[in-house]
């Protein structure tokens, strides 16, 4: 597959995950952490056009010159920018110009690739790539949400990616204390926290091969967890108690039966399927009940080989830092991973939203312990 062919491979999968999407669905913010799927679309596209044609292709011209201020996520060297929360006041540009502008720079970009680039403006594709993908599964999550807060509980579709919302493996998996090498290993794609490989000593841990399912995780419940402060956190007793927390997102008790909002609509709780769009603190909780404990992020990455992961992200117990000789990329890239290397929690694995070519072992996915928007679940170790 040539360059272009994998650019428009991409490019297409994103507008084919809104295809099912009414325009109004398009414009709405229910909350800060969830960006309009238009704003998406645009900002994927601003991507391409400020790193790579704006730079580097002869004689381009902008689009529009508003929409580096409209598009511009958070990277402070490139300018000012509409702040997050007020996404949803973008009634302009509409869905309509932003489908052109997606257009006007994919050919912009179809004519720059029928020339020879040089290896840097190919890795910065390359990375412009994996960041459309990385935004892929960020519409599935704000889609969900946005549709999943609306209270008639419209279904996204009959089929959709949470039909793949299943458990696999049994029992415990072992592993001996000992010295192991994580992080990155190879010259494929990968982001820069993966970076450096390194060597970790891990004690003697068992880990689970399947994840917590709902009807477990309804026994937590049932039990009066979210009314037990000894099983929370500090900061997570706090979040249940401002919050009213009561149940996983989406999860609803209508008349004595619990059901769940999918992106098939509102549906009856199936108990053997594992428990998603769950908070870190509602994790940690969990674990405390069991009387075990989430797994390391290092512990996860030696047990990945014999684990069937890829259904959810996985909370992990470790923060999320710096490898060692972790360095930031000079300028406006550099901004793209170490900022955020502060009170956020590591997730390990891929979720059913993730593109199939965008996972890997070493990946480090990373939010802060109270948001559960995503596909999230648990896995036990002890």
């Amino acid at each position: 597959m040539s360059l272009w062919e994998k650019y428009a491979a991409v490019r297409a999968h994103s507008v084919l995950i809104c295809s099912k999407l009414q325009k109004e669905d398009y414009v709405v913010q229910p909350v800060a952490d969830v960006s309009p799927p238009k704003w998406h679309l645009g900002h994927t596209t601003w991507f391409f056009e400020t790193f790579i044609l704006i730079p580097n292709a002869v004689a381009y011209q902008p689009f529009n010159a508003d929409y580096n201020y409209v598009f511009n996520s958070y990277y402070e060297n490139i300018g000012a920018r509409v702040i997050r929360t007020d996404r949803g006041n973008l009634s302009r540009p509409t869905v309509d110009d932003v489908f052109k502008y997606r257009a006007y720079v994919d050919g912009a970009i179809e004519k720059f690739l029928s020339c020879a680039c040089s290896e840097e403006v190919k890795e910065l594709l390359e990375l412009g790539l994996n960041h459309e993908q990385q935004h892929q599964e960020l519409l599935w999550y704000d889609i969900k949400y946005i549709l999943g807060h609306n209270p008639l509980f419209p279904a996204y579709a009959t089929e959709n990616i949470e039909n793949q919302l299943k458990n696999a493996g049994q029992g415990w998996l072992s592993f001996e204390e000992g010295v192991y090498e994580v992080g990155y290993n190879g010259t494929d794609f990968h982001f820069d926290n993966e970076l450096g490989r390194h060597k970790v000593y891990i004690q003697n841990f068992s880990i689970s091969a399947s994840l917590v399912t709902n009807g477990e995780y309804l026994q937590f419940i049932l039990a009066g967890a979210y009314q037990d402060f000894n099983l929370w956190h500090a900061e997570g007793w706090d979040w249940v108690k401002n919050n009213s927390v009561t149940a996983p997102m989406y999860w609803y008790e209508i008349e004595g039966t619990w059901h769940r909002y999918s992106l098939s609509g509102l549906m009856l709780l199936d108990p053997d399927a594992p428990v998603s769009n769950i908070s870190y603190y509602e994790a940690a909780a969990y674990a405390q009940w069991k009387g075990m404990r989430l797994p390391t992020e290092f512990e996860w990455e030696v047990a990945s080989a014999q684990l069937e992961w890829g259904t959810l992200w996985e909370w992990t117990e470790s923060a999320y830092l710096p490898y060692p000789g972790f360095s930031k990329a000079a300028g406006a890239l550099g901004e793209y991973n170490g900022k955020f290397m502060v009170n956020q929690k590591v997730l390990r694995g891929a979720s059913i939203a993730t593109p199939k070519d965008h996972s890997r072992n070493t990946y480090r996915n990373f939010f802060h312990p109270n948001l559960r928007w995503m596909f999230s679940g648990i896995r036990l170790s002890k």
